[in-house]
């Protein structure tokens, strides 16, 4: 008597086709030729039918109790049992909707390039702190795309990653233990900045030495700004420099979030980057939501700003889009917040000064703190590259000022 999802094959060929025939096979009636297969439909964890088929049971009664089990899995327990990490990983990165744009290209980066590769292929249920250790060891011993070791930092970003997939497995029902807890990567330390004193900016110069993080002294600002003081984006390394707004806030700064009667600059918009894709939104912290007092010299350089955009406008006609913002292109649209970092760089690098940052980092702003994207962390950057000034070179451009003025 046959019962349904329940039946027997076996290995044995045909002598003139060579395939498998299965329950073809004219012995498969003799007991112990053959095992007994279960096979069943049951409903995933995304409502999807799923058909399960499994054998190698040497009783039907094997078969029967294994299709029970089965049966009796929850959808939850049974994804949990036979998808991938690679699939889990992929699904869960779709269900991160509610993080910023920032934190999901950060998470869609380790899944992709570190995550998948290494251990994609395992179940989820497989996966164990012996795997994560041969993984991170492999990851320690490699470079980055710039040639530069890997620092504990990063690595541990990426242990958070994986922690928080699986937290979100466990949450759905489909494990019971997250490995990524147990996981030991050493403790990466943060640097400390030191100032470019005549001895290392000697160091540089003669071999290309340069500490991990290193600031200028007043006396290289003075000397930075007063290079750059023709330069249409004067504001913005005098802000950056001297009331220290970040870079994805200067990206942002709108002509309403300045006050110049009350001598005040309110934060409440930033433009940051995920990728190369442009963010803009509020910031992301109160902390970052502030009111920074001008005196009468950053005032004054502001309303020279604007009175030379004004005649840009005008210069220009129909071609000038009126954004609102106090950073533009020559079209006045703004700019992309990387086009700051590369510019600062280029500047930088003809006025002769020492890098505030390792060139593969966000130059930091002079003596106050690192330039550093609204998130607070560094924003990655191509090499310099020379490019066109804000307004064009028969325009109106900013007269040349006196740093120290007041």
């Amino acid at each position: 008597m046959k019962t349904p999802g329940l039946f027997k094959q076996c290995g044995c060929r045909d002598a003139g086709t060579r395939q498998r025939l299965r329950a073809r096979c004219p012995r498969i009636g003799e007991r112990g030729h053959g095992t007994w297969y279960y096979r069943c439909y049951i409903r995933d964890m995304l409502g999807e039918s799923v058909q399960i088929s499994h054998g190698g049971y040497r009783t039907l009664t094997e078969a029967r109790q294994a299709r029970t089990a089965v049966q009796a899995e929850s959808r939850e327990q049974y994804a949990g049992r036979t998808w991938t990490i690679a699939r889990w990983l992929t699904y869960w990165l779709t269900t991160r909707t509610a993080i910023r744009p920032t934190t999901h290209a950060i998470y869609t980066r380790h899944v992709h390039q570190f995550l998948i590769p290494a251990i994609g292929y395992l179940r989820l249920t497989e996966l164990t702190s012996r795997h994560l250790t041969a993984m991170f060891a492999e990851l320690a011993a490699g470079t980055t795309t710039t040639g530069l070791p890997r620092s504990p930092a990063t690595l541990q970003r990426i242990r958070a990653t994986l922690r928080a997939a699986y937290n979100a497995a466990i949450r759905e029902g489909m494990i019971t233990d997250n490995p990524a807890r147990r996981v030991e990567i050493p403790a990466g330390r943060r640097p400390q900045a030191v100032v470019w004193t005549e001895g290392r900016v000697e160091d540089w110069r003669t071999d290309g030495a340069r500490p991990s993080v290193a600031v200028w002294t007043p006396a290289q600002l003075t000397e930075f700004l007063e290079f750059v003081a023709d330069d249409p984006l004067y504001p913005l390394w005098w802000l950056i420099a001297l009331r220290g707004l970040r870079r994805g806030e200067a990206a942002g700064l709108r002509w309403e979030d300045l006050d110049l009667n009350n001598r005040q600059l309110t934060t409440t918009n930033q433009r940051t980057t995920a990728g190369y894709q442009i963010i803009e939104g509020p910031p992301k912290s109160a902390a970052s939501r502030r009111t920074i007092a001008l005196d009468r010299r950053t005032v004054a350089v502001l309303r020279d700003h604007l009175r030379h955009q004004r005649a840009h406008y005008l210069l220009t006609g129909r071609s000038w889009r009126t954004s609102g913002y106090v950073f533009t292109r020559p079209d006045g649209q703004p700019f992309h917040p990387n086009y700051f970092t590369k510019r600062l760089g280029f500047r930088t690098g003809l006025c002769g000064l020492p890098p505030a940052r390792p060139a593969w980092r966000t130059p930091p702003a002079p003596i106050s703190r690192p330039f550093r994207t609204s998130s607070g962390t560094p924003a990655s950057w191509s090499p310099p590259t020379p490019t066109p000034a804000c307004y064009p070179q028969h325009s109106t451009r900013p007269p040349r000022r006196q740093p120290g003025s007041s």
